[in-house]
């Protein structure tokens, strides 16, 4: 076995829940010594960007076919509209003397380990360079300057994780957690990016080392210790319709040549915990180049939406709820079956995905119109059925349900306790609507190589962004659980070995609102510099 291969299997084995005990984390949590959630790099040329909180007409399920949606002039303006609409902040609550800020991409427990990177080149309206994205000031800090010979004109978005950020409330659990961000983040971005009529490719080929080069992660000298940031995935943002080919070698040599400027600021946390594994399963999962052969699944249809708000709005609002109310009325069954819909990979949420899908949903269903209560599967490749079936129990009975959806009746009775039980105890799993598991086809991915394993969390947290918005257009909210048991969900799916494992859980159901919370405008504080 590949040597990387055994070291990512033994910490996902390690850092699995179990009933009896949990994975290993931090004793005591000291929440005045958390970390700072947004990070600044001191010494560089700041760029404030034009006023956040633009609406644009497009209504959110206008997002079903982005090609119709006419493409907005690539300025400064819009450049700007699409990072808060993707990576921004949606709002401030406050508790008390407590305040904190609540974000269009989602994170595990509010922590965002996830950074974002501008880079451009030949264009007009920003000189040439490197910019990271400060979303409390909504500015960009330039971080290196190109010479003016790339001509050609490109924007990318480059994404890192800051893993210490997380591991500092979920220890060494928080590695899965960076990736499941990752994922929402490029889900984030492609919503964004459609309000806009454009598109993202996300650039599957290029190495950790290319990103880390590119968005000067390699600079050493430039981060804290523990503090640093680990590459992730770099995209290109299509506003054109007439693209130039990016050589990807000569942005590389350019800013390997570039002048570079400023430093990251700590993070204002004291290290009280270390967890070097984090650093092993990151050195064993890292990316070399890669020829990615080309794929796309054929797009599909959605079912229409009843959703009449804008796209900008639904984006805005989305939250992860807190609590749930037990006797929601049954969710309708045409919205359960749009939400089934929108995470195929046909659906036009997954444009820039470019692998197929390797993840698959095993769905409680509570309180959901037309639907007996009782375990389902929805089974994201039509190639999956026999595989799956084979490595869960016996006495499912796969029966289809839909014409239209490869979604399954396993197992009739009333799951809420057990889904609860699964989900760490957690009453959102039993009071929603609906809750599932996403398992992935997880020991053939390992196989074909070690960095797959960071892929597999990336496709679930890209689809917990699909869930997340489109529970929002159907009026109700999702949320996402990392904390579950996970050899007592293979258990009870029947599943015995490291062929399929649960990567991460999701619910969806009517929420019941905190009236202690108070909600602030989510650039309040900067309204005076736009005035």
């Amino acid at each position: 076995m590949n040597p990387n291969t055994s070291t990512i299997q033994n910490y996902h084995k390690r850092t699995k829940h179990h009933l009896q005990r949990y994975a290993k984390g931090p004793e005591t949590i000291d929440w005045d010594d958390q970390p700072d959630p947004f990070r600044r790099f001191s010494g560089c040329e700041m760029l404030t960007l034009p006023a956040p909180g633009r609406d644009l007409q497009p209504l959110f399920s206008d997002l079903d076919n982005p090609q119709a949606i006419p493409m907005q002039p690539l300025d400064l303006n819009n450049v700007g509209l699409m990072l808060e609409l993707a990576f921004g902040l949606s709002a401030w609550k406050q508790f008390g003397p407590n305040r904190w800020a609540l974000r269009c991409n989602p994170s595990s427990g509010n922590l965002h380990p996830t950074e974002a990177y501008l880079v451009s080149t030949g264009n007009d309206f920003i000189k040439s360079g490197v910019y990271h994205y400060v979303s409390h000031d909504h500015s960009l800090e330039q971080r290196c300057r190109f010479d003016e010979t790339l001509t050609d004109a490109a924007l990318l978005i480059g994404l890192s994780s800051i893993h210490w950020r997380e591991a500092w409330k979920y220890g060494e659990r928080a590695y899965r957690y960076c990736q499941h961000d990752t994922g929402h983040a490029l889900g984030a971005l492609r919503y964004a990016a459609a309000t806009l009529g454009w598109s993202v490719q996300l650039l599957p080929g290029w190495s950790d080392a290319d990103i880390s080069l590119l968005l000067g992660l390699d600079r050493k000298d430039d981060f804290k210790a523990l503090e640093h940031e680990s590459p992730d995935m770099i995209c290109r943002i299509i506003a054109h319709n007439h693209i130039t080919p990016l050589n990807a070698d000569v942005l590389l040599a350019t800013a390997q040549s570039a002048a570079w400027f400023g430093k990251a600021d700590s993070l204002r946390a004291y290290h009280l915990y270390k967890w070097p594994v984090i650093d092993e399963v990151a050195d064993a999962a890292h990316k070399p180049r890669t020829e990615e052969p080309v794929w796309q699944a054929p797009q599909h249809v959605l079912p229409a939406s009843s959703c009449i708000q804008s796209a900008t709005a639904i984006i805005r609002q989305r939250r992860s709820a807190q609590q749930f109310d037990g006797k929601m009325p049954p969710l309708p069954l045409s919205d359960f079956y749009r939400m089934l819909a929108a995470v195929l990979p046909g659906a036009a949420a997954f444009d820039p995905w470019q692998w197929p899908p390797k993840i698959h949903l095993f769905i409680f269903v509570h309180r959901v119109e037309g639907l007996t209560s009782g375990l389902y599967a929805l089974l994201r490749d039509n190639t999956a059925l026999e595989k799956c079936q084979a490595a869960t129990l016996d006495k499912f009975d796969w029966q289809k349900q839909s014409d239209n959806l490869p979604f399954y009746h396993l197992y009739t009775g009333d799951l809420k306790q057990l889904a609860k039980t699964l989900s760490c105890h957690q009453p959102i799993a039993s009071d929603s609507a609906f809750s599932l598991a996403m398992v992935a086809e997880f020991s053939e991915s390992l196989a074909l190589s070690p960095w797959l394993y960071r892929r597999l969390f990336w496709e679930c947290g890209l689809i917990g962004q699909v869930l997340y918005l489109e529970a929002e257009a159907s009026g109700i909210r999702g949320t996402g659980i990392g904390c579950y048991f996970d050899d007592s969900v293979h258990e009870i799916l029947g599943i015995k070995d490291d062929t399929l494992q649960s990567l991460y859980h999701f619910t969806v159901g009517k929420p019941l609102e905190d009236k202690r919370l108070q909600t602030f405008p989510a650039y309040g504080h900067l309204q005076s510099a736009w005035l």
